[in-house]
């Protein structure tokens, strides 16, 4: 089984659309028992906290299923042994990530974008208001994930 932990500042955007895009990519290629995906925090900030109301509309738009009672989550050492990917939003989290998980000896620990081929970040729509945006480039790394 293959586990992946999608993190992101708060995980109530970004994060948290990346598990469930990701959830349904793997659904609709019948791989459901072959992944375990989940999304959390690297900050204290939104803990408890359910996913924003215009990710969720963003979700609901492209036909995306959601956890309605997901709630943020901050990422935990522990979680570098109960995973194999840890997939960051941007640099702003990669550099965070390492307060809690100091080192990466088993290079588990990628920028989101990468799997693109580019370095750049997803662009967080708490900020930029721009919830489109932020899908595309989700849903272009996860299916290059995916191969």
């Amino acid at each position: 089984m293959r586990r992946i932990l999608f993190v992101c500042h708060g995980n109530i955007c970004r994060s948290p659309m990346a598990e469930f895009i990701m959830k349904a990519l793997v659904k609709a290629r019948g791989l459901e028992d072959s992944y375990h995906i989940e999304s959390a925090a690297v900050s204290y900030e939104e803990i408890g906290n359910p996913i924003y109301p215009p990710a969720k509309r963003c979700l609901t738009q492209h036909g995306v299923w959601f956890d309605p009672g997901k709630c943020s989550r901050r990422v935990t050492a522990e979680d570098y042994d109960r995973f194999d990917r840890i997939i960051c939003m941007d640099a702003s989290n990669l550099r965070l990530i390492r307060n809690i998980i100091p080192s990466d000896p088993q290079g588990k620990i990628h920028l989101m974008m990468s799997y693109t081929g580019s370095g750049r970040d997803v662009a967080d729509p708490w900020y930029t208001g721009d919830f489109e945006t932020t899908f595309q480039d989700i849903l272009c790394a996860c299916e290059a994930m995916l191969g």
